[in-house]
């Protein structure tokens, strides 16, 4: 009876330890399954991010020369009056910026010419 008794808690130890294991197992593929899920979002978004980002840098670019071309175009007064208005930090008048709002339609014709 002793040894059926021996037998019997070293067949249940054993399999509680495999039990365990399996479970191991199991928590182990999840987490890998999740970090894969992971991985891939990460990279979908970084993609996309990407893309964002050299929409932004030519959209600077093309900025940055319409900036340069405004800057040529005015006359040394709208010039001033226009840094008077950064430093006060008042808005343009309406006269002001229906003259502004002119300007812009000159280079937008010249500036698309060497982008297209």
């Amino acid at each position: 009876m002793k040894v059926l008794f021996l037998e019997l808690e070293q067949h249940l130890k054993s399999s509680s330890g495999a039990s365990v294991v399996a479970i191991d197992n199991k928590i182990e593929q999840a987490m890998d399954l999740v970090k894969s899920h992971l991985m891939y979002a990460v990279r979908e978004e970084v993609e996309v991010l990407k893309e964002q980002i050299k929409e932004l840098i030519e959209k600077n670019s093309q900025l940055e020369q319409e900036n340069t071309l405004l800057k040529t175009l005015a006359s040394p007064e709208q010039l001033a009056q226009f840094q008077a208005q950064l430093q006060t930090g008042s808005p343009p008048s309406s006269s002001q910026s229906q003259g502004t709002a002119q300007q812009p339609a000159q280079p937008a014709s010249q500036g698309s010419g060497p982008s297209a």
